[in-house]
Parts: structure tokens; sequence; C-alpha cells
């Protein structure tokens, strides 16, 4: 099953790959890693630059399932706010957490700009606008600690808000070096990267069965492999060991319009503070990318008359904001795409197995918590700890369930 229905845009930006495995399957890796997407991809390579044997198993095709729908906003922001983060697991920890996903874009841009090609990775601010009155005080809170603790970012008042965007609401949270990129572009590029050095990918090979132990034995449709560490980095699907307790699940829905003649201030990122929220980036091509209407159904819906329907509410909500734009839905999808009842990635150990690892970026910031995790289990594997394992450890209360 694919976590996406409809057309995406992103694969149309470059000419399709067929990955194919290797002649030669190696006798052990150090790494295998169970799923091909943006996870894997960064995981692969942070290990292969350190040293790791990696293989990357993939049940579909290499980057054409939830990557291939990813809208590519990159934001040290996450779906919980900083103050509300605080208060779930203490200010010390949330700090931490935060200034890691500042860390982590960094990082992403550095790998984006050691590659071979375009991956339309650039540099944005975002705007996160008050829905309503009443979130006004939420905005200005989050500000002040932001500012507080040395997060890049101001406050727009109503005023400054309508002088720089052109719209109309009663204030913004405006948060600086965050990012937007192609993620089909991006992780096309990296996983060509790490196969040209030594890794191997396998495209339509689902692991069956994990025989556990000090060498793993991973039994696949196609081969069994052996690894003296494997990495759970299946995105929105059940891993083969275990269940991620705090994954919640749903679908969302993604519209790609015509290109525009202008855009608004610095092509800012621009979201609300509504949950579910509306969220609008544009594309290098001047066209904008719309999502949102979040749905507590997990699978998306080959409905295309829903698909359509939903496509036409987020154009009329985008054309509430910039009311001058004439705007088509040249692509639209419904996507899966995971949350976590705590608003945390689980990034971790295996609670009972000490070379089972999970990276599940469940969130909004997928992306950036998958840069988080691919440096995360680096350290893991050399048997270190960093400031960030006990807020993001599978083993936290509710992290994974084990089977």
């Amino acid at each position: 099953m694919y976590l996406h229905e409809g057309s995406l845009f992103w694969p149309t930006t470059m000419p399709r790959a067929q990955y194919t495995a290797p002649a030669q399957v190696e006798p052990v890796y150090d790494v295998v890693l169970v799923g091909a997407g943006m996870s894997g991809i960064l995981c692969a390579h942070v290990l292969q630059q350190h040293g790791y044997t990696v293989a990357l198993i993939e049940q579909h095709e290499p980057v054409h399932n939830s990557t291939a729908a990813n809208t590519g906003l990159l934001q040290y922001s996450n779906d919980i706010m900083l103050h509300e983060l605080a208060q779930q697991i203490g200010l010390e920890q949330a700090i931490i957490f935060y200034k890691r996903c500042v860390q982590a874009i960094d990082e992403l841009a550095e790998i984006a700009s050691s590659l071979h090609g375009d991956t339309q990775f650039v540099r944005r601010p975002s705007v996160c606008f008050a829905s309503n009155s009443s979130d006004v005080m939420k905005l200005q809170r989050e500000y002040k600690m932001l500012h507080e603790f040395g997060f890049p970012c101001a406050y727009w008042d109503e005023r400054k808000l309508h002088a720089t965007m052109g719209f109309q609401k009663d204030g913004a949270l405006v948060t600086f070096n965050d990012a937007e990129v192609n993620p089909y572009q991006f992780s096309r590029r990296l996983l060509d990267h790490v196969l040209v050095h030594g890794g191997h990918v396998f495209p339509h090979t689902r692991v069956t069965t994990v025989h556990h132990g000090d060498i793993l034995h991973i039994e696949t449709t196609n081969e069994t492999f052996a690894a003296r560490h494997i990495i759970y980095t299946t995105g929105y699907y059940d891993p083969p060991t275990g269940t991620i307790a705090v994954a919640d699940i749903r679908r969302s829905y993604a519209v790609v319009t015509n290109a525009v003649d202008t855009l608004w201030h610095e092509r800012a990122l621009i979201w609300e503070t509504a949950r579910p929220y509306l969220y609008i980036r544009s594309t290098l091509d001047n066209r904008l990318v719309i999502g949102g209407l979040d749905e507590r159904i997990a699978k998306p819906t080959s409905d295309m008359q829903k698909i359509t329907q939903h496509a036409a509410q987020l154009l009329q909500q985008a054309q509430q904001l910039f009311p001058h734009y004439t705007l088509t839905a040249d692509y639209m999808y419904c996507a899966s795409f995971g949350e976590s009842t705590d608003h945390l990635p689980v990034i971790g150990r295996h609670p009972r197995y000490d070379n089972e690892f999970y990276l599940a970026g469940y969130g909004g910031n997928g992306t950036v918590y998958s840069m988080i995790g691919a440096y995360e289990l680096l350290a893991q594997l050399r048997g270190e700890t960093t400031a960030i394992t006990p807020i993001i450890q599978a083993s936290r209360k509710n992290g994974v369930r084990t089977i």
C-alpha cells in the first residue's frame, strides 16, 4: 500500500530513476536500514560518512512513498510550541530539543550544499499567524520565550503583518533561518551519493522476519541479510519488530497550484496557530504548495472527488489571504502522515534488543527529526548518549511497545 493518492508534484521535477539491487550482497552489513525514504537515506548517509557499511531495504521504490508527498518545510518551531513543550517535559529539556532542531536545519543545509545537482534548498523565514484574536497572547508568550533563549525570531502586530505580508491577521510570530527543500530531489541525490560511495539499496524487498542476536538475520521476500545492527526507518508503516505506541497516523491534503507572477515577502513559509493548520510555501517556479485539512483517518482516500473538494477548500483558504491571485490546482493529493501523542519523535534503541533501533520522525517536522535521528543513532551505535537522548528515546513511557 502506498501512503498517498492523487497526483504528486515533486516526482515531476526530475527524471525517474530505476534502482536495482547490487549483484553481490555483503556477507554482513554493519547496518541494515528498513525503509529507503528521507529518514533511511539521511541515516545511511551519516553512518556511511563515519565508516559504517550500509544497506537500505525498501518494500516499494525508493523515495516514492511519504517522501514524494512531503511538502518540504523545514522549521525549528514545532507543532507544540516551546512554552507548551516546557510545561510537558521541563524548560531545560524543551530548550535542548528546540536548539537541536535549529542545528538540524544547519546540518541539512550542509548536506544539500555538498550534493551534486540542485535540491532546491533555500533559507526562508516562517510566519505563523494568529488564526483568531484569542491566539495573540499565545504567540506573544512564545515570542518572549524564544527571544529570551536566543532563538532568531520577531513578533509582528497586525499593522506590521499587513504591511509586510499583505494579509490581515491579528498578529504573527516570525522565525528566521528556517528553510524549504524539494524533498524528492534532495533524497534522490543523497541516495545516489550513498550508492556511489559503496552503499546498497534493495528495492521491492519486504522484511518478513528478524532473527535477533549479536548478528541479526533478516529474512525478506528476496534475500536473507546479515547485519550487526538494524534501524527501522519505516516512516508511517509499522516496523517489523515492535509497535510505535505514541504513533497517531492521520491523513492530510495538499495542492500545488499554477505559477503566479509575484510572491509575498521573502517567500516566507506560512502557517497558523489553528490545529489542524493551513500551511503555504512557494516553489522555485512560483507555484504555491498549500496543505492542511487533516483528518483522523490513517488511510489516504482514493476518491478523487473527495480529493478535488479538499483541494478547492485549500485554494479558497489561500485566496482569502491573497485575493489577488488566480489559483488553479495543477496537482492534488491525499497522504498519510504520522504525529505522536506526546509531540516528539521516537528515536533510539529497542527496549529489549541492544542492536536494534528506531527512527520515527513523527510530526510536522519529520525531515528535521530525521536529521536529528541520523546523528543520534550514530552516537548510540558508538555506545554514547547526547543531551537529547532521554527526550526522544524509544524506551520512554509509551514509546515503543515490544512484541
